[in-house]
């Protein structure tokens, strides 16, 4: 039960759901207390010791129903069977066995066999004419499985043998039939088969009774394994799916995404941007060890008559940066300006002190547009009012230096998004070597690769001297590095 205990946590941490391994402890020795008999109490358990909040609660419970679905497929397998059925009986009884006693015919095809071994409704009826009132057993583990087993023992069977394949390493749905047949093979499919072979080639009335039994047995559990398979696909693959969908997105280029994929990547930049606030929003002042602090040493010290009882360390305090972010909303780059915008907005609980400005050439600030409206708003505001223009950098520095140079401090880190391409025109070059000596750092992130910085009206040439720091930034997650940085060695 530890193993599937273990495999259900797995669901759990692929919905993201946080599922420590100190927790997966305390689960392990609170089932060993109230044991497995008892569902609700089983669940129950659980959910208070791996689900901490609503969230998390509620999708613990779509899991859960999920993955436990034991006493569901048995139900679902009485109520669906062939008409007739009694779900107390045998899950593979034929229909000939069904409401009949030894010795009376089946009630359709009665007096219609075609005299061939395999003509099942005439061999129903001699079923113990030839045995003695005792039918044959099957030989195969499989076969007495299908026969004499109870619903329990062949889902228990059907579990371990999706285990022993790995069914929970499924990734597209068209691997259905690969894993549906890995799973039969483990239960002992090719033994059964060959005995199947064999009763039909010895041709008496039982043991074709029997074959034909085995072969409607096999049909329903191939019916039902495959039923498992899909349930362990949207168990286990749809997340998979989910996540290498958000990797990928991650990963290209934001220009080449289309507006239908916006929707998939604004969840992405929000779970970012609440990645980076749970790592940052508590970390507010370190403590450096290794550099003795003398002054602090021997001041705390003075009390023990000078012994060195209590060392001090130097400590630098690592607090909330002030960030200036500038974002080129010209045609060329309005993609990745979208989405360095949105990741700011998301992060105003981490950042509360970030300044938002767009341009294609004349600067404007958009900050209390994204405080006083909604994100879809905003982005729209703003790239209505700033965007697809020439580009302009030379007038974009000149309007920064007249309307923002005094709010320049050695606190503040000034970001810049854009290609650097300035049609030709004067780059102020001067202006930003202003802000570089004034500021904490100058970040320039450009969405172009390097070797396009210097072909054509490109200005990086002039403008990179004048950056503490440049990088290619394209992607999403080009992106969270950029800004996970400026979090953890902002001052």
């Amino acid at each position: 039960m530890e193993k599937t205990l273990v495999d259900f946590i797995k669901v759990l941490r692929t919905a993201e759901v946080k599922v420590s391994p100190a927790e997966t402890l305390d689960a392990m020795a609170a089932l060993e207390v109230v044991g497995y008999e008892d569902r609700g109490l089983f669940k129950d358990s659980l959910s208070m010791l791996l689900s901490k909040n609503p969230e998390e609660k509620e999708t613990f419970e779509t899991c859960f129903e999920k993955f436990f679905t034991f006493d569901d497929v048995m139900k679902t397998d009485a109520a669906g069977g062939d008409e007739g059925d009694d779900p107390s009986s045998d899950a593979f009884d034929d229909e000939g066995d069904n409401g009949n006693t030894p010795g009376q015919p089946g009630g359709k095809g009665s007096g219609q066999g075609s005299g061939q071994g395999n003509a099942e409704d005439e061999t129903e009826s001699l079923e113990d004419s030839e045995d003695g009132g005792e039918a044959l057993q099957p030989s195969s583990p499989l076969g007495q499985l299908l026969v004499n087993g109870s619903r329990t023992d062949l889902m228990v069977a059907m579990a371990e043998a999706g285990r022993a394949v790995e069914v929970n390493q499924i990734v597209v749905f068209t691997q259905k039939g690969l894993y549906t047949r890995k799973i039969m093979d483990a239960m002992g499919l090719k033994a059964l088969s060959e005995e199947i072979t064999d009763l039909q080639g010895e041709g008496g009335t039982g043991e074709q009774r029997l074959a034909g039994k085995l072969k409607r047995a096999r049909d329903q559990l191939r019916d039902q394994v495959r039923d498992y398979v899909e349930k362990q696909f949207f168990l286990h693959a749809d997340e998979h799916g989910k996540q290498l969908r958000e990797e990928l997105l991650k990963k290209v280029k934001l220009s080449n995404l289309e507006k239908r994929n916006f929707k998939d990547v604004q969840e992405i930049v929000f779970k970012m941007a609440k990645k980076l606030v749970s790592i940052h929003s508590k970390r507010r002042k370190t403590f450096k060890k290794g550099q003795l602090d003398i002054r602090k040493t021997l001041r705390h010290n003075m009390q023990y008559d000078g012994v060195f009882f209590d060392l001090k360390w130097k400590s630098s305090k690592v607090d909330r940066p002030k960030v200036m972010c500038i974002c080129d909303c010209s045609g060329s780059v309005s993609n990745y300006s979208r989405f360095l915008l949105m990741f700011l907005y998301s992060l105003a609980e981490v950042i509360p002190k970030v300044r938002s400005f767009a341009f294609s050439s004349d600067l404007g600030e958009v900050t209390r547009l994204f405080q006083n409206s909604n994100l879809e708003d905003a982005m729209a505001k703003t790239m209505r009012d700033y965007g697809n223009g020439s580009t302009d950098y030379g007038q974009m520095l000149m309007d920064f230096k007249r309307n923002c140079m005094d709010d320049v401090d050695n606190k503040t880190t000034v970001i810049i998004l854009g290609d650097a391409r300035n049609n030709y025109g004067d780059s102020k070059s001067e202006i930003l070597r202003e802000i570089y000596d004034k500021s904490k750092r100058v970040i320039w992130l450009n969405p172009e690769p390097r070797s396009n910085w210097t072909v054509g009206d490109a200005e990086m040439k002039k403008y990179g001297p004048n950056c503490h720091q440049t990088e290619v930034c394209n992607s999403l997650t080009h992106l969270e590095r950029v800004v996970s940085n400026l979090l953890k060695y902002a001052a």
